[in-house]
């Protein structure tokens, strides 16, 4: 799959809760990161409006730009890529990147020729409050069982993300950033 840049090892996952805080975020990711779009809970045409004005930002800063949704739609907004249960097995040159958080969801990622694998929750996260997480050997457990690169998503931070540099491609975060 062609790429203009290698994958990021570091990334940052877009939500409703930075509000503002989202642009010095992206501001502060280093060049050559990665950035999961979300922001589920807008409507279709607000969604696409603040998608646009990220991926002015991405572009200007280097950064690559995955959009939580499917093939069509990452297609339509030209994203480099696309993240979540749309990231099917049709041929794309997008990048596509999936959720995982057993080994079942693992093994559908890979048959759906997932490129990049978010293993999630690695540590507690605001997001998923009180969600069982793998911890450092559930998550190694689980990225020992692909050839893909696995990076760790849930309760991330520099210093975790370094302590999971031995098992993990990289590592991502949504409060991290922020």
């Amino acid at each position: 799959m062609p790429r203009r840049q290698p994958l990021p090892r570091l990334w940052m996952f877009t939500d409703e809760r930075q509000s503002q805080m989202l642009w010095s975020a992206l501001e502060r990711l280093p060049r050559g990161s990665g950035v999961v779009f979300r922001h589920y809970s807008l409507g279709q045409q607000e969604r696409r409006l603040l998608f646009r004005k990220v991926k002015r930002l991405c572009r200007r800063r280097g950064l690559l730009l995955l959009l939580a949704g499917d093939i069509g739609l990452g297609r339509a907004w030209r994203a480099d890529g696309v993240y979540g249960r749309g990231a099917d097995r049709h041929p794309t040159p997008l990048l596509r990147g999936k959720s995982v958080h057993d080994l079942a969801e693992l093994k559908t990622a890979e048959r759906a020729r997932a490129d990049v694998l978010f293993i999630s929750p690695v540590f507690p996260t605001r997001s998923h409050p009180g969600r069982p997480t793998l911890g450092r050997r559930g998550f190694a457990a689980l990225a020992r069982r692909t050839r893909l690169p696995a990076i760790a998503l849930g309760g991330m931070d520099g210093k975790r993300g370094r302590a999971m540099a031995a098992y993990a491609y990289g590592w991502a975060a949504i409060d991290a950033w922020t």
